[in-house]
């Protein structure tokens, strides 16, 4: 009595380039996070190209592909750099990747992918920090809210208004001030971040057969200049 057929389990051209694209973005993920992590120069370009490969990778395959590929770069950093410091990468740029790449993908308003991807990035930047001010048992937002405390009197002396305060003995501003002023400023910061992404991924995403929305025409004279 001969057996039967054994099932056939190789995986289809599709199959196979969905875990190639995986493995090795996930790597390039990886590898741009401990670059930002532990170089003391080029934390900018890290810092705009992390979000990017996963991004790519749920434009190609969708976005299971892309929690896999999450998912396989943390692991890949927990191995490498512990259990603390290797999951610091999806605050923000894990979850910014995979909300910008869900974005494009479905070709969402820069509107709406500018400003979610903003809150994003301001909210995982306060998740590292905290975890960071915890790490070296120090308030690290109080180095935030100093800067931010210098900028608003440097806005002030600007205007010429700081020397009629320092006459009338009226402080320049309070504690709530300076704390919302502070959060101001991270939003803004991020806010910029995730603005220069879109124009990266606008310029070089084409080239690589996974093109995102088109901007606004508010914006589009922003990135008609194509440097590359």
């Amino acid at each position: 009595m001969s057996r039967p057929a054994a099932p056939d389990r190789r995986l289809s051209p599709r199959q196979a380039r969905q875990l190639m694209d995986s493995a090795y973005l996930a790597a390039a993920t990886a590898l741009l996070w401990l670059g930002l992590y532990y170089l003391p120069i080029g934390s900018p370009l890290f810092r705009l190209a992390l979000p990017l490969p996963l991004a790519l990778l749920q434009l190609r395959h969708g976005w299971r592909c892309a929690v896999e590929g999450l998912l396989v770069a943390t692991l890949l950093l927990v191995a490498l750099m512990g259990p603390i410091r290797g999951p610091l990468m999806l605050f923000p740029y894990g979850l910014l990747a995979l909300w910008l790449g869900w974005g494009w993908r479905r070709r969402c308003s820069w509107w709406l992918t500018l400003g979610l991807g903003a809150l994003i990035g301001a909210a995982g930047f306060l998740v590292r920090l905290a975890v960071l001010s915890v790490l070296v048992s120090e308030n690290l937002w109080v180095v935030i809210t100093s800067a931010a405390a210098r900028f608003l009197e440097w806005l002030l002396g600007l205007v010429g208004l700081i020397p009629g305060l320092e006459a009338l003995r009226i402080p320049a501003f309070d504690l709530l001030q300076v704390q919302l002023a502070a959060l101001l400023l991270v939003l803004v910061q991020n806010l910029i971040v995730v603005l220069c992404l879109h124009a990266v991924a606008y310029w070089i995403f084409p080239r690589l057969k996974a093109p995102i929305s088109e901007p606004p025409p508010l914006l589009r004279a922003l990135v008609a200049l194509d440097p590359l």
